[in-house]
């Protein structure tokens, strides 16, 4: 059953989401669809066959556009090719990332740049194209998403949570230079999230067991707990909310 909540000004609204053909970006953009929202996505895979299944629960079809987001000349061509169709993004969801594990004495320059290019300038680029059509239209919404791992110190992915801990710097700071424009910037922050990626890859029993004992909510997440934030942070229902991070974590950890 549907539980989202309903945002009536993002009817109609355009939406560019990175990675919005598979996990937590694949229930992001069932979402935006179920407002009525003009959702345009990218992924390096093919997302035809989750379009198609978007388009019959919904009734509104997402537009999927093949991108490899570490190229970014590539990424700034698919965001004019979704303006294009849709009309300038008024919300743009930054949701691609790589956790891949890995360790600080075997990473290589290669690896760092590698997993920089998605975890971090993708974000910062893609804001970047499309702030001036924001701009134009009067105002935004940018969502970052990033990840309690920084806040927790977690090892196994050095560069990863480096780079969840840049996005939230960024994230302030294009809140402070675009809050004239009325462009929000805002972070949201996911605990651990049952996607199928995680489940094939990382997820182990006794890690798991250890994680949900450290929430205090003792349900594990799915990636439609992580919808309802980011569609309060993109509609105008947060419009006085900008440089903050939004943790959806069941209560892993604690901020202000």
């Amino acid at each position: 059953m549907n539980t989202d909540p309903a945002f009536p000004d993002l009817a109609a609204r355009p939406v560019f989401i990175t990675g919005g053909g598979s996990g937590i970006g694949a229930a992001l953009t069932l979402g935006f669809l179920r407002q009525g929202a003009r959702v345009a996505f990218v992924q390096r895979s093919d997302a035809s066959a989750f379009c198609d299944a978007a388009e019959r629960e919904t009734g509104n079809r997402p537009l999927f556009l093949p991108c490899d987001i570490s190229d970014m000349a590539a990424l700034d061509q698919a965001i004019a090719d979704a303006a294009r169709a849709h009309g300038p993004a008024r919300v743009l969801i930054n949701n691609a990332a790589n956790d891949q594990r890995h360790d600080t004495l075997s990473t290589a320059p290669a690896d760092w740049d590698r997993l920089m290019a998605i975890n971090l300038k993708a974000y910062f680029f893609a804001a970047q194209a499309v702030i001036p059509g924001m701009r134009d239209a009067g105002g935004g919404s940018v969502v970052n998403l990033t990840s309690i791992s920084y806040m927790m110190g977690n090892a196994g992915y050095p560069v990863y949570t480096t780079a969840n801990a840049g996005i939230n710097g960024m994230t302030r700071s294009l809140a402070r230079e675009f809050g004239p424009d009325r462009i929000r910037v805002n972070a949201l922050a996911p605990g651990w999230v049952m996607t199928d990626k995680q489940r094939a890859l990382w997820v182990q029993p006794d890690a798991l067991a250890a994680h949900i004992d450290r929430q205090c909510l003792k349900d594990t997440l799915a990636p439609e707990d992580i919808v309802g934030g980011a569609l309060f942070l993109a509609s105008d229902a947060s419009r006085m909310m900008t440089g903050q991070a939004l943790v959806i974590d069941g209560g892993v950890v604690v901020t202000g």
